[in-house]
């Protein structure tokens, strides 16, 4: 059975082919994102549609015949972006993403922080998306008037691809428009406020339906193939890492995240962590940074060199950055802290400083907030699972190990999203699989006693300027520490 996923990111869209011992072809098709204004970050829907035929083509080109057999189509894509659209499924306006800050105001009106964050696993900031929904009812009233759907990137994939409009649990499931305890029902407030525009939830092994006619057209598919509905990034990543409790995931992509599965209904986990619904089951408590690629894309901008013009710079720089400390906090400072007014702040640069060790400070201020996370998501770690663009590229790794002080494993495809969907497109149609089949681990790093050592003294003073920059930006405010 030939299975194509499609992977919706923040900066690209990804579609993989898969058979029976694993992948076969991988393509990415780069998306633009705008901030026209600070803290505001959008792109056009129209992108989503089209970077997603993009992608496929190019599978079509490089495994023509495999293409033509694909028998199940399944999604993994990033939450909390979202787009109005109207009944022909054409955006009334641009879509506004997850990274999104704009929301300040109403954020508050959401209530009490501790009681919205119990009740929805969603952290009650201006990036919510339950806010940003509050925004645009204020802001483009209008728009929202004539809309007929509110929808994620997947969502209106999934739509135009089958002519079904629906949504799954994990994507619901970080909105704050849901309860922990009734994934696949939106809450009373919100179907009073945005009426039938929310879609209809279902799970992520959902088989939706087949393509139409002109998506048949459009991406040279099959009529029979099934789609399914697929989850969330971090949902997939953490099925496709196999991650656990003694094992979180943690991914680096346009940003970092930190994530566990979890069997409980109702985990107690810490204020720094989100909840939200597991691909196949459980929960997964997630700890999502503000930035991590999209912060050297950045620093990509500002320096004219390449990205991997600085990567092999950072590499060849020794462990603390000489002396430089990055806090890439381009969204507001998010996990371990949640403190939306602190923004990235570089201390200690100097005019003897360059790009190299502006981005190895940035490589490391990551990972000194991954640890934070760990610490505080997964005490009882005993290795980590990396994952993501970043995670076979040097020097992350040897970072990440010597911060978190443990051996970090590398599986053969970074790609985890991908991963994921296809394990979600396995559950779908009763297919025994599972990662280590289809994701076999290829590496281990152990961490270098001296490199835990240096890094030990570097944390210290990372722990004592991210303090300060916190107290100026209005008070540290990270929780369940």
């Amino acid at each position: 059975m030939i299975i194509l996923t499609i992977d919706l990111g923040t900066s690209a869209t990804k579609a993989a082919l898969w058979d029976e011992s694993g992948l076969v072809a991988l393509s990415r098709t780069s998306l633009t994102t705008t901030h026209p204004r600070p803290g505001w970050a959008e792109q056009n829907p129209d992108e989503w549609w089209n970077a997603l035929v993009d992608a496929c083509m190019q599978l079509r080109d490089e495994a023509a015949d495999m293409y033509r057999r694909v028998a199940v189509v399944a999604f993994s894509a990033a939450r909390e972006t979202f787009a109005l659209f109207d009944a022909r499924l054409q955006a009334l306006g641009p879509g506004i993403l997850w990274s999104d800050t704009r929301a300040t105001e109403e954020a508050r009106a959401l209530g009490d922080p501790v009681e919205f964050r119990a009740r929805t696993g969603v952290v009650a900031g201006a990036g919510a998306c339950a806010a940003k929904l509050a925004w645009a009812a204020q802001h483009r009233a209008q728009d929202l008037r004539a809309a007929r759907w509110i929808l994620t990137p997947k969502d209106v994939a999934i739509a135009r691809l089958t002519g079904e409009v629906v949504t799954d649990t994990t994507l619901a499931s970080r909105t704050g428009l849901v309860a922990l305890t009734s994934p696949d029902v939106w809450t009373a407030e919100a179907r009073a406020i945005y009426a039938d525009r929310l879609p209809p939830i279902v799970t992520p092994s959902t088989v939706v339906g087949t393509p139409t006619a002109a998506a048949v057209k459009q991406l040279a598919l099959a009529p029979t193939v099934a789609v399914v509905a697929g989850a969330g990034d971090r949902a997939c990543e953490v099925l496709g890492t196999g991650a656990s409790d003694v094992a979180p995931m943690v991914s680096w992509g346009t940003t970092a995240n930190v994530s566990v599965p979890h069997s409980d209904a109702a985990p107690r986990a810490p204020q720094v962590a989100q909840l939200s619904q597991g691909a196949l089951s459980g929960l997964v408590v997630e700890a999502g940074l503000s930035a991590a690629g999209a912060a050297l894309g950045w620093l990509v901008g500002v320096t004219g060199w390449t990205h991997d013009q600085l990567l092999d710079a950072a590499s060849a720089v020794p462990p603390g950055a000489a002396g430089v400390l990055s806090f890439p906090w381009f969204a507001g400072a998010r996990a371990p802290w949640w403190q939306p007014g602190a923004h990235a702040s570089f201390v200690g640069l100097t005019s003897g400083h360059g790009p190299g060790e502006m981005a190895r400070a940035i490589i490391e201020g990551v990972a000194f907030d991954v640890a934070r996370c760990v610490e505080l998501v997964a005490p009882a770690t005993i290795r980590i699972m990396l994952t993501g663009g970043g995670a076979a590229l040097d020097p992350w790794p040897t970072v990440a190990a010597g911060v978190c002080a443990r051996p970090v494993v590398r599986r053969a495809v970074t790609e985890a999203g991908s991963v994921g969907a296809r394990l979600v497109a396995a559950a779908a149609c009763g297919e025994d699989v599972d990662a280590d089949v289809v994701n076999p681990v290829v590496g281990i790093d152990e961490p270098a006693p001296e490199l835990v050592a240096a890094y030990q003294e570097v944390r210290a003073r990372a722990d004592g300027a991210a303090a300060a920059l916190l107290e100026l930006a209005g008070g540290p405010e990270r929780a369940g520490t």
